[in-house]
Parts: C-alpha cells; structure tokens; sequence
C-alpha cells in the first residue's frame, strides 16, 4: 500500500509526493549526500521494481530534481555518528 500522498511546492511548482515519488527520492539522495541519480520506487521505496531515469519521463525527473535541489537548499542533511 503506498504512503499518504500530499503536495509540496519548490520554485513556485507543486509536486505530487509520497513515499518512493521521484520528488521524495531526489530528497533523500540530498539528504543522504549521495549525487544526483534520477530513479523513484511506484509501489514505494524498495517494494516492486525500480525506475531509473533513462525510464523516466520529463516530469518526473524535473520532480527528482526539485526533491533534490530543494533539499540541497535547505540544508538538510544525515549526520553520520
């Protein structure tokens, strides 16, 4: 069963966003520190198959991409013990 769904709004656009959604798994790879690496999870994050970018349509890598670049901005980021 997939996450709650809810909106989030970077740069005056607002993404559709749940647990594995592009938007939220460029999020995690900022907050993460890992590089950018445009992929999400439909059935959410590690269950069904992953789509990796080259799968991708426009839309939803622009939605990675703003989960990552909004991350970026914030400044959130894990801090490794």
């Amino acid at each position: 069963m997939l996450d709650q769904k809810r909106k989030e709004t970077w740069k005056g656009k607002e993404y559709t966003t749940w647990h594995g959604s592009p938007f939220d798994r460029g999020s995690a790879d900022s907050w993460y520190s890992r590089g950018k690496n445009p992929h999400w999870w439909p059935e959410g994050t590690y269950k069904g198959i992953r789509v990796d970018a080259c799968d991708m349509t426009a839309e939803q890598i622009e939605a990675y991409n703003a989960g990552y670049d909004q991350n970026e901005e914030q400044g959130g980021k894990k801090e490794w013990d």
